[in-house]
């Protein structure tokens, strides 16, 4: 069912409630997600994006209940990853020469994936397509934002920016809108999409944003791919993510680590109780990643100034889990943000000067040579993480 957003501007996608993991088992998608697609009925008809691969032949079957399929005059892909693009091949078998608007890098990828030579036309930033009654689409090229492909199209006199996946969120919704939802669930889905997804474009989207705003185009709404349609004050999630782009870090020290007898375990706790003894104002994170949701612990370490690290050592190293999670911190290009090692020991005890190094490697400025424990903390060692704890505090 086709739902009215403006004039004649009208969201033909899909909610997906059991949605809970994207880009394969990459990111966790707790509260499900929504494949925005958009129908524009004016003298020109036009269809913005589509929606995921399992959901095309609903797709296609509840567009054909809407409008005649063979009145869409022109379809424009923002972006040809399959959760945009999927049901293109399922609705090309009844329109196939109807002209495909999209970047020369997307004409790359849609022919890679579904091995089709459609009716491509190419655009750039700037180029427009006149669709009748006085409106016209605008393109804008939005390279790495995530894709190199990406772009976005603005609707004149609506005024109305389809995003694609900027200012998104995977977010399943009834209500459609940014005002009718919960603030607190919004904003923390639209943060955690943004530290997993377009934290290592951020020097790229910086740019981007100031060639958006220098185009001088009134925005009362952007039609995002992916969670609500911001219509009350639109510009306060552009906002956001100018604020996001620009090495962010709030009052916030995370500690995160993997313990194989929960020595490690008990010097995170106490490394959190001296930091807190230091500095009560700073707020305070432990995360287990035998027990937590890595990219949930990613956005903790986009908050945060500072990241402790622990493992014990195993086979004169780190766990694998601790290894592979500092990897993905590294993919994220963190910039101006600090970080510590500790861990338990019982034989040799690599691990602390391992998590240095790696995360000196990921671009993090250590602080100090790390906590060593010995065997499990007495009462000494302890004392000693929480000192540790204080020392990180304050650096």
């Amino acid at each position: 069912m086709k739902k009215k957003i403006k004039n004649n501007v009208f969201w033909v996608g899909k909610v997906d409630w059991e949605l809970r993991k994207f880009h394969g088992d990459e990111l966790s998608t707790h509260k499900g997600s929504t494949y925005n697609s958009y129908l524009i009925q004016e003298k020109k008809t036009v269809l913005i994006d589509t929606v995921w691969i399992p959901f095309s032949e609903e797709f296609v079957e509840n567009l054909a209940k809407e409008i005649e399929l063979s009145e869409i005059d022109y379809i424009v892909v923002n972006h040809g990853e399959v959760d945009h693009s999927g049901a293109l091949p399922a609705l090309m078998k009844y329109i196939p020469d109807t002209p495909i608007y999209c970047t020369e890098n997307a004409v790359k990828s849609l022919r890679g994936q579904y091995h089709q030579d459609w009716n491509f036309n190419v655009v750039k930033t700037g180029d427009k397509l006149d669709i009748g009654n006085g409106k016209e689409l605008i393109f804008v090229e939005m390279t790495m934002l995530h894709w190199p492909d990406s772009m976005a199209t603005y609707l004149t006199e609506d005024n109305i920016l389809f995003s694609n996946d900027a200012f998104g969120q995977h977010y399943a919704i009834e209500e459609l809108y940014n005002d009718l939802v919960d603030q607190c669930d919004l904003f923390n889905e639209s943060i955690k999409y943004y530290a997993n997804i377009l934290t290592p474009f951020s020097a790229i989207l910086r740019k981007k944003l100031d060639e958006i705003i220098s185009l001088n185009l009134p925005i009362d709404m952007i039609a995002t791919s992916h969670g609500v349609i911001w219509r009350d004050n639109p510009m306060q999630i552009v906002e956001k993510y100018s604020e996001w782009a620009n090495d962010y870090q709030e009052n916030q020290i995370t500690i995160i680590y993997d313990t194989m007898w929960n020595g490690t375990k008990k010097l995170a706790e106490k490394i959190a109780e001296g930091i807190n003894l230091a500095d009560p104002d700073v707020v305070v994170k432990i995360g287990s990643l035998a027990k937590s949701d890595y990219n949930d612990l990613i956005t903790e370490v986009f908050k945060s100034k500072t990241v402790v690290i622990g493992s014990p050592t195993i086979g004169n190293n780190i766990l694998h889990s601790v290894a592979s999670f500092v990897h993905f911190i590294k993919i994220m290009k963190f910039k101006g943000k600090k970080a510590a090692g500790f861990g338990c020991y019982g034989w040799s005890g690599e691990s602390v000067k391992i998590i240095n190094g790696l995360m000196e490697d990921a671009g993090f400025e250590i602080i100090g040579e790390g906590l060593r424990s010995l065997w499990n903390p007495d009462t000494d060692a302890q004392k000693a993480a929480i000192d540790y704890g204080k020392k990180i505090a304050v650096s």
